[in-house]
C-alpha cells in the first residue's frame, strides 16, 4: 500500500459520439412471451365451455369426454411432476391437487375435474402474470446491460468491441445516451443519469478525472473514459448478476409453504378417509379433495414475497431471493461496518502539522508527489488535495513500498518517505497529531520529520436518521464493528447513536461476532469491503454496499444497496416485513377457507362440481389479496439527497 497511517482502516471509489447505439437494447420477443402466457389457460377454458354446451344441447356422452380430457390434460404433467419429487424425496401440497384429478376421473365427475384443470391454469397463469410483473424493475437491469463498448484504437479511431473485451487502461468513448460499460475515469467535464445505480434521479456533473460507476447513462455530450475495472469486476456487473439470480429462479414456495404443507397434507388425506368410511360414499373423498387443492399455498405466497422483491428493487436494495426477503422480514439485530458504511469511506486531507519554519503546501506536495503511483484510499486523498490547491507534483523515482508501513521515493532530489512513524512524535507535533478522529500521515527526509498530514473519514450526514430509520422498521439492536481505534470508532458511534461498537476488529473477529449475535436473534450484517465478505456470509442476511463496485462483498451477500445510502435497508425490512405477512395472511386465510368448506364436503353438504368452483373462488380472492404486496404498505419515496 500507499500512504498508510498509524490508524487507518482500509476503506473502499466534451468527446465525439457516433449516430450507432449499441449498447441500449433489449431481447426480442416479449410480446410473444406475453401472449403464449395465457394460451393454456385460454384453451382448457376454451374446451370446458365446448363440453357445457355440449350438455346443454343434450349430448352428456360427449360432454363428459371433453370434460376427462381436460382433466386429464393437467393431470399428467402434475403427477409426472410429484413422483419427480416424491424420487427425490420431497413431499409437498401438490399432491392432493393430483390426487382431487385422479379421484374426480375414477368416480366420473369429469366436470369437477375439468373445473380443478382451469383452477390450477389461472393460478398458473396468475402466478407468471404477477411475477412478471413483480420482477420488471429486475429484469429492466438485465435489458439494460452493456453489451458492446466503443474504444479507441492506437491509430486515434474508434472501433465497437463486445463488453468483455474491455480491458483495465483501455479508453473508451461513451456517446449521448449511452451505458457506462465499465468502472473508470472521465477524460473530461461530463453530466450523468446515475438514477438506474444510486437511484437518485437528478443528473450528476463530474469533472475530468472523477469516477464513474457503470450502469449510469450519459446525458449529456460525448466524453472520454478511461476504464479501470474490467466488465466483469465492475459496478453493474455484481448488480446484473444478483439480478439474474433472481429472476432465473422461480417463484419461491418458501420455508412458510414447507410448514403449512407437514401439517396440511395429512390433515387432508384424514379428514378425507374419514368422511369416505363413515359414509360409505367414496365421492365425499372426492369432494374433500377438490376443495382441499392447495393454490392459496402454492401461489399466493410467493406471489407476496416476489412482490416484495420488486418493491425493495425499485428502493435501491437488490435482493438474491424470496427465501431472503423473508428472512430480512424477521430480523432484529443489525451489525454494521463503519468505513464506507456509517462514514463516506473516502478519506479526506484535515490538517496538516509542519515542523517550526515549514511550509504546508511544501509538505502536502512532496507527500502527493509519492503517493501519485499508489492505489491506496489515503493516497488518493493526499494526491486529490495537492491538486485541489493546485500544486505543482514531481514524478517520483526510485519508488519502493513496505506493505503496513508506507512508501519512499526520490523528489526532486530528495529521499522522501510517506506513512507511519518509527519511535514517538517531536514536541511540535505531539498535541496535534494525537486528537481523536483523525489518521495521521507522516512526511519525513533523511534529516528526519518535516510534517504531518492529518487525514478524517468524515460521518454520512444520512447515518444518524438511517439508524432512527432502522430502529422504526423494528430492529432492536444496532452494533458497530470497526479496525479503527477505539477513540475514533466511539466518536462515529456517539454521532451516529448505536446501541454497542467493537474497535480493532479483525475480519475473522467479525465472523465471530455475528454468529454470536446470530445465535441470539436473526441478524443482519451490512458491509462495503472485501474484509468484509466472510463476516457477510456468516449472517442470516448478508447486505452490501454495492455502489461503490465492492464486488467480492456483492458476490456473497443476500442482497445489495445499489445506492449508496444505509437508509434505503430501513425500506427493505419495512417492505419485507409487510410481504411476509400479507403471505401468512394470504396463506392463512385461503386454508381457512379451504378447511371449512373441506368440513361441509365430508359431512355430504358440498358435491365435487360444487366445491371445485367455491374452491376457484377462494384461490383468486388470496391471490388478488397477494398482489396487494406490490402497493400496499409502506410507501416511503426516494430518500432526498444529503
Amino acid at each position: 500500500m500507499g500512504a498508510q497511517a498509524e490508524t487507518a482502516e482500509p476503506g473502499r471509489g466534451a468527446g465525439e459520439c457516433l449516430p450507432e447505439q449499441p449498447t441500449r437494447r433489449g431481447p426480442p420477443g416479449r410480446r410473444g412471451l406475453r401472449w403464449g402466457l395465457w394460451v393454456p389457460l385460454t384453451g382448457l377454458t376454451a374446451l370446458v365451455l365446448v363440453g357445457a354446451g355440449l350438455w346443454l344441447s343434450g349430448r352428456r356422452g360427449a360432454a363428459d369426454l371433453v370434460w376427462a380430457a381436460v382433466t386429464l390434460t393437467a393431470l399428467l404433467p402434475a403427477a409426472v411432476s410429484v413422483l419427480r419429487d416424491l424420487w427425490r424425496r420431497r413431499f409437498g401440497v401438490d399432491v392432493i391437487a393430483v390426487l382431487a384429478l385422479a379421484g374426480a376421473l375414477g368416480v366420473g365427475e369429469y366436470l369437477a375435474g375439468a373445473v380443478i384443470a382451469v383452477m390450477l391454469a389461472t393460478g398458473r397463469t396468475l402466478e407468471a402474470y404477477a411475477q412478471r410483473r413483480a420482477t420488471r424493475d429486475l429484469r429492466a437491469l438485465l435489458e439494460r446491460a452493456p453489451r458492446t463498448a466503443r474504444r479507441r484504437t492506437a491509430d486515434g479511431g474508434v472501433e465497437v468491441v463486445p463488453v468483455d473485451r474491455v480491458a483495465v487502461g483501455d479508453r473508451l468513448l461513451v456517446g449521448p445516451g449511452d451505458v457506462v460499460a465499465v468502472d473508470g475515469v472521465t477524460e473530461a467535464p461530463a453530466t450523468l443519469d446515475e438514477s438506474v445505480v444510486t437511484g437518485e434521479s437528478r443528473l450528476v456533473d463530474k469533472g475530468a478525472g472523477a469516477a464513474v460507476a457503470s450502469g449510469v447513462i450519459n446525458a449529456g455530450a460525448g466524453f472520454g473514459l478511461r476504464a479501470t475495472e474490467s466488465a466483469q469486476r465492475s459496478t453493474y456487473a455484481g448488480i446484473v448478476r444478483l439480478a439474474e439470480e433472481a429472476t432465473a429462479r422461480k417463484a419461491p414456495t418458501v420455508r412458510l409453504a414447507d410448514r403449512y404443507a407437514a401439517a396440511f397434507v395429512p390433515f387432508t388425506l384424514v379428514l378425507a378417509g374419514l368422511g369416505w368410511v363413515l359414509s360409505g360414499d367414496f365421492i365425499r373423498a372426492v369432494a374433500v379433495l377438490v376443495v382441499a387443492t392447495p393454490c392459496p399455498l402454492l401461489l399466493a405466497t410467493p406471489i407476496a414475497i416476489v412482490s416484495g422483491l420488486s418493491r425493495v428493487a425499485r428502493r435501491g436494495v437488490l435482493v438474491r431471493d424470496g427465501g431472503s426477503l423473508e428472512v430480512l422480514g424477521r430480523v432484529r439485530t443489525l451489525l454494521v461496518d463503519k468505513t464506507g458504511t456509517l462514514t463516506a469511506g473516502r478519506p479526506r486531507v484535515a490538517g496538516t502539522v509542519v515542523a517550526p519554519g515549514g511550509d504546508p503546501d511544501e509538505v502536502l506536495r512532496l507527500a502527493a508527489s509519492v503517493e501519485q503511483l499508489s492505489p491506496h484510499v489515503l493516497a488518493a486523498a493526499l494526491v486529490g488535495q495537492a491538486g485541489d490547491r493546485g500544486l505543482r507534483l514531481t514524478t517520483p523515482t526510485e519508488v519502493t513500498e513496505e506493505p503496513g508501513r508506507g512508501v519512499s521515493g526520490r523528489v526532486d532530489g530528495r529521499r522522501i518517505r510517506v506513512g507511519q512513524l518509527t519511535g514517538e512524535p517531536p514536541q511540535w507535533a505531539r498535541s496535534r497529531v494525537e486528537q481523536p478522529g483523525h489518521s495521521v500521515v507522516w512526511v519525513a527526509d533523511d534529516a528526519g520529520p518535516l510534517g504531518a498530514v492529518l487525514l478524517e473519514d468524515p460521518v454520512r450526514p444520512d447515518a444518524r436518521r438511517a439508524v432512527q430509520r432502522l430502529r422504526a422498521a423494528g430492529l432492536t439492536r444496532i452494533v458497530m464493528v470497526t479496525g479503527d481505534r477505539p477513540d475514533t470508532a466511539r466518536r462515529v458511534a456517539d454521532a451516529v447513536g448505536v446501541d454497542d461498537v467493537l474497535a480493532r476488529c479483525t475480519p475473522q473477529e467479525k465472523v465471530s461476532r455475528v454468529r454470536a449475535e446470530a445465535d441470539r436473534a436473526v441478524t443482519v450484517m451490512v458491509g462495503d469491503g472485501v474484509n468484509d465478505a466472510p463476516a457477510l456470509a456468516e449472517a442470516h442476511v448478508g447486505v452490501a454496499m454495492g455502489a461503490t463496485g465492492a464486488t467480492a462483498s456483492a458476490d456473497v451477500a443476500d442482497a445489495v444497496l445499489t445506492v449508496d445510502r444505509l437508509d434505503p435497508l430501513a425500506d427493505a425490512v419495512e417492505v419485507a416485513r409487510y410481504a411476509r405477512r400479507i403471505a401468512v395472511q394470504s396463506a392463512t386465510v385461503g386454508m381457512g377457507l379451504a378447511v371449512l368448506a373441506m368440513g361441509f364436503a365430508a359431512a355430504g353438504r358440498l358435491p365435487p362440481v360444487a366445491g371445485a368452483f367455491l374452491q376457484e373462488g377462494i384461490d383468486v380472492l388470496v391471490i388478488l389479496n397477494a398482489l396487494r404486496a406490490l402497493h400496499g404498505g409502506p410507501r416511503a419515496g426516494p430518500a432526498p439527497p444529503t
